[in-house]
């Protein structure tokens, strides 16, 4: 198979051959700390103009996060700093929501464009930021699962029916790609997959924008497994998962969310015997939820290090980092914890060129 080579994240490969890279933690755990009100999330306290803009919105905003890259950017640039000021090498974008089929809740499908524009900016400038010749710092550009599932039923009387199809989903993934791309994202992420339909009208998408374009960066996909019984939602094994989105020629391959390190483990141990010959992701959410924490969930910086840290010394992941409940000090312990072990090694190198 003819290689890859990249047009950005051209450095991405060779740093995954020499260190174990840290990837940022929760979004939304840092989004809450903020305490922000509906009139915040309007744009107060924001640029000039934004309040204005959407003060008189017909509906409730409060809780859509994407909106804040427009209305409130110091929130997230100051998230994307503290994360990376913990140490973090790849950052990803405020665009987890922000397709036309995930803003159509809140009635702001057309800003998805927009949103997804100003997030990768607003990472972008931090990384730039805090990016030395030694330890360059990359901006992921997030794309998220969106609420609703080309392969299941929204019905349990109906199992035909679907809420969505390929269709809208390629035609918003292209847009949300396009702007990422377009503000500035050296690599795509394609994370907590729980239907490989879903994921697959993404990856569908980003190939269609690369061959328009000219432009190609590395992609990483992420799947999540729902439960003990080691499958994703829409009913495939972690290996039988891998093989349905093998053919996208990932850079990386891993599992975030649903479940904390503890219970990842075999997961993660199974998608390294998969795919030898791709780089392995894992970024778990502080263990189990437990609202009675401050960040909603059980794992402290110490726990959770610890856990990703024995992943590191049996010479299964290449990234590594945080998702739900994880704070800027989880990324910090994990990154200090992991920092003296070596990356897992891959046994041939089929899908990206050493050099662009």
């Amino acid at each position: 198979m003819k290689p890859i080579a990249y047009t950005r994240g051209q450095q991405l490969p060779e740093l995954l051959s020499q260190r174990i890279l840290i990837l940022d933690g929760a979004m939304g755990t840092m989004i809450q700390r903020f305490k922000l009100s509906e009139e915040q999330y309007r744009g107060a306290g924001g640029p000039a103009g934004a309040f204005e803009r959407f003060r008189d919105f017909p509906r409730d905003i409060k809780g859509n996060n994407e909106l804040l890259s427009i209305t409130r950017p110091d929130v997230i640039a100051d998230i994307h700093e503290a994360y990376l000021a913990a140490g973090a090498d790849l950052i990803e974008t405020n665009t987890f929501g922000a397709t036309r089929v995930a803003q159509a809740d809140y009635d702001m499908a057309d800003l998805a464009f927009e949103m997804n524009l100003a997030s990768a900016k607003i990472a972008r400038a931090a990384c730039d930021k805090y990016s030395t010749p030694d330890k360059p710092r990359l901006v992921a550009g997030a794309l998220g699962p969106t609420p609703k599932t080309a392969s299941i039923s929204p019905d349990v009387n109906d199992p035909g029916a679907r809420n969505v199809d390929f269709e809208t989903l390629r035609a918003s993934y292209y847009e949300q790609v396009q702007a990422l791309v377009q503000g500035g994202a050296d690599l795509l992420l394609v994370e907590t997959i729980f239907d490989t339909l879903n994921a697959k009208a993404a990856l569908f998408a980003i190939d269609e924008y690369f061959e328009t374009s000219g432009v190609r960066l590395p992609i990483v996909i992420s799947g999540t497994v729902t439960d003990a019984s080691g499958r994703i939602l829409s009913g495939q094994t972690v290996t039988a998962f891998w093989h349905s989105v093998r053919h996208a020629q990932p850079l990386a391959i891993g599992l975030n969310c649903a479940l904390g390190a503890a219970l990842m483990r075999p997961y993660i141990q199974e998608l390294h015997r998969a795919a030898p010959d791709t780089f392995i992701s894992c970024y778990p959410n502080a263990g189990l939820p437990n609202p009675m924490s401050d960040t909603g969930f059980d794992e402290t910086p110490d726990v959770t290090s610890r856990l990703v840290r024995e992943f590191a010394a049996e010479g299964l992941v290449n990234i590594v980092g945080g998702c739900c409940g994880t704070t800027p000090a989880h990324i910090q312990a994990i990154g200090q914890a992991v920092a003296p072990l070596a990356a897992r090694s891959l046994q041939r190198k089929y899908f990206y060129a050493e050099t662009a």
